[in-house]
């Protein structure tokens, strides 16, 4: 019993991804997918500089009505730009200065014409005003959309998740992950007997006249769309201070009122050991200016940057559940862990395209790898991956299609912490490794990148080949295969794979009592082995993810 109920919750933390709506891949696409996912002339055409969200959340009739401004820099002369707007959401008027602009619509993608050349390297703005009713979600955070939920008292509470589908979905923008703003202001209007928090630090509050207030939220660090959110409840607020790399780092908790209680314990058990464990492995905090917050929400979790999303219950592991079956999950609140990893995979290093997500997911699920270990022990931490690794699946490539807004295989959490730990073997160093990680986010830091771009810098900076390793592990379904023969104490030993010339070494058992490294190619092989080793005991150190085939 105890294995199938751990079976099911690893289905769904792998086939919907607690943190990231996942949707299945395609085999065709429609000029509305490429519309959305490809980094077209008409959007290459404008840097996106600062954004002033300006909206009411409407309650009573679930609907968000304002305007957003969109000031930018042109990267070549044009008279038109595409934004992206759900079609569901009515554009009232699009102003430039005192001219309303003339516009298109195509699916969810807006095209504005102006009446005069943008000249490049000008600086420019724009503001849409629009209204309309957001989709609900259904399964929040697995489908995007507002939520609209009640606390145990009956009062409001709600936000919004839209990772995958877009930001669009709900505010109007450059909705495309190569181009985050640089910095943005959130005013977000709601009933005055409410409170309300987003990203980055308060600036004001405002009292209007028609009952609601509006909450002035400034984002002074670059942030991209699908993390721009709101909460909206009775919240009780308190804060704290982590002595961090960059001097204090603020720290926010906000849980509903008649949560609190709970909240304060349970938060603090986790929060600064996450904090020094990240930053130990992966450098410095990336949002020192806009603090961190924890904001409990109406649904699992969400990486929402500087204001992480929280639905766990206030349980340890996952909704109670030891993800890896290892018992080392018990240890921690899972959500808690895996939504602030993200801040510096996902939020600081952000792939341009959702295809290369595992940069996202692989390295954030590393990191409770890593925090186990930073608290438990490094056997802890390889329990825990080891654990964490039944669960893959190996159905489709972890990497997707490029230019339509697609993700690769749900795997892309598992398998990539796994091939992050089979590259730190393959360093054997780990004060190296720790370099590589802590370089990945200072050389990529608060910007957008590829997933080639990362592999590329993590070979260099390591020392070594990894480029049909990482063609093998992350564009095929496939895991490398072991083939191998014992025969009067010769081992015959290669590789099955489908990339050719593959070549990555690997700890294998050539005596009983330790694992000792070899280097397999596509052709046969062939090493003594202790007359103990047989053709049954022979093993690969499972700090490697690979399969073994006695041929």
């Amino acid at each position: 019993m105890k294995k199938i109920t751990l079976t099911f919750f690893i289905a769904i933390l792998l086939g919907l991804g607690a943190q990231a709506q996942l949707g299945s891949i395609k085999n065709k696409y429609t000029r509305a997918d490429t519309l959305r996912g490809m980094l077209t002339p008409l959007r290459s055409c404008y840097n996106i500089n600062y954004y002033h969200l300006d909206v009411k959340i409407n309650l009573d009739d679930q609907s968000v009505s304002g305007s957003n401004l969109f000031a930018f820099t042109a990267m070549q002369d044009f008279n038109k730009l595409q934004f992206d707007l759900f079609d569901n959401l009515k554009i009232n008027k699009i102003t430039y200065g005192n001219t309303e602009l003339s516009y298109t619509r195509e699916s969810n993608a807006v095209f504005v014409t102006f009446p005069k050349t943008i000249k490049k390297g000008s600086k420019d703005s724009f503001t849409v005003f629009y209204a309309g009713n957001p989709p609900i979600a259904k399964r929040p955070p697995w489908d995007g959309g507002f939520i609209f939920k009640k606390d145990k008292s009956g009062n409001p509470f709600v936000s919004v998740a839209c990772q995958g589908l877009g930001a669009s979905v709900w505010w109007p923008n450059k909705d495309h992950q190569s181009d985050e703003v640089d910095s943005m202001l959130i005013s977000i209007a709601v009933p005055k007997d409410l409170d309300e928090v987003s990203n980055g630090r308060l600036r004001s509050i405002e009292n209007l006249p028609d009952g609601y207030r509006k909450h002035n939220w400034f984002v002074a660090n670059p942030i991209n769309n699908y993390t721009v959110s709101f909460y909206i409840g009775k919240y009780a607020h308190w804060t704290d201070t982590y002595n961090g790399e960059k001097g204090p780092l603020s720290i926010d908790f906000w849980s509903l009122r008649e949560d609190s209680a709970q909240a304060r314990p349970h938060w603090d058990a986790d929060v600064k050991p996450m904090l020094k464990a990240f930053e130990h492995w992966f450098g410095p905090y990336p949002w020192y200016k806009d603090g961190y917050k924890l904001v409990q929400a109406p649904h699992l979790g969400m990486e929402h940057q500087s204001a992480v999303a929280y639905g766990n219950q206030f349980k340890k592991g996952y909704l109670g559940y030891d993800m890896s079956g290892s018992g080392y999950g018990m240890k921690w609140d899972y959500i808690t862990v895996h939504e602030s990893g993200h801040e510096w995979f996902g939020n600081n290093v952000t792939t341009k395209d959702i295809a290369d997500m595992w940069i996202h997911e692989g390295f954030t699920t590393y990191s409770e790898v890593l925090f186990t270990e930073s608290t438990q022990g490094k056997k802890a931490g390889e329990a825990y991956l080891l654990g964490e690794q039944k669960g893959i699946g190996n159905r489709l490539p972890i990497i997707g299609p490029y230019n339509v807004n697609k993700e690769g295989d749900q795997d892309m959490y598992p398998k990539g912490a796994a091939l992050i730990h089979t590259i730190r073997q393959l360093i054997d160093n780990d004060e190296k490794f720790r370099s590589v990680l802590r370089g990945i986010n200072s050389t990529f830091y608060h910007k957008t990148t590829t997933s080639a771009e990362v592999e590329a810098y993590i070979a260099k900076q390591s020392g070594l080949k990894l480029d049909k390793v990482f063609d093998q592990y992350l564009h095929y379904k496939n895991i490398p295969v072991l083939e191998y023969k014992i025969d009067q104490g010769i081992l015959s030993y290669r590789w099955v794979t489908d990339v050719k010339g593959f070549d990555m070494p690997v700890k294998v058992s050539l005596n009983p009592d330790s694992y000792s490294l070899i280097n397999p190619t596509n052709d046969w092989k062939t090493i003594k082995v202790d007359a103990s080793v047989t053709s049954d005991t022979f093993k690969a150190d499972p700090n490697f993810y690979v399969r073994v085939k006695k041929g």
